[in-house]
């Protein structure tokens, strides 16, 4: 009897390659499931992770792409799907932040938070429930606790980090219209 709890899915995890992104990627692997290592920049820390997480047995993939540009995260679903025929779990967990004053914020820290924060969010759950298949599969938003808290310097994090809690709210509505079977789910860490 197989007691692995993920045996046979396929997950894809934002921002894979470091923190609390690198740990839930290892703890998927752990109960089975084949995961999808995802990383903007740090091509090292992804293919770490995803040495660790072979060398225990598991299957693991790392696939390079900025989750605020459209193209980008086509090309990780269509790599975790040639990888591994399918897609279940998608982890949304990639974020930029840059504490900073108001007076002090710039458009570009602005736009650079609000695209991977808030529009990256959106295009990595479009493409997932374009992946899932008939059964469905699981999104789960990766919100720090920092979003409930009023930070003096975080004005610009704290509001695109919201947006992920409006999110879970919809979808069930969307899913319910058969767009998706997803479960949403938005743990603090």
């Amino acid at each position: 009897m197989n007691t692995q709890k993920l045996a046979g899915k396929v997950a894809i995890v934002t921002d894979a390659s470091k923190g609390i992104g690198a740990d839930i990627a290892r703890h998927l692997a752990a109960e089975g499931a084949s995961v999808v290592v995802n990383y903007a920049t740090s091509k090292e820390g992804a293919d770490r992770v995803v040495d660790e997480i072979t060398k225990r047995g598991r299957n693991a993939i790392a696939v390079q792409g900025n989750v605020a540009k459209k193209a980008d995260v086509q090309r990780l679903f269509a790599s975790a799907k040639k990888a591994f025929g399918k897609i279940d779990i998608l982890v949304n967990n990639a974020g930029i932040y840059q504490w900073a004053p108001l007076e002090e914020i710039t458009e570009e820290q602005f736009h650079q938070q609000f695209n991977t924060n808030v529009l990256g969010l959106i295009f990595a759950t479009q493409e997932a429930a374009r992946h899932f298949g008939e059964a469905g599969g699981t999104i789960i938003n990766i919100r720090p606790t920092v979003t409930s808290l009023t930070q003096a310097n975080g004005l610009v994090y704290t509001a695109t980090r919201a947006p992920s809690m409006r999110l879970r709210a919809r979808w069930p509505r969307n899913a319910a219209r058969g767009r998706s079977g997803s479960t949403p789910s938005t743990p603090t860490s």
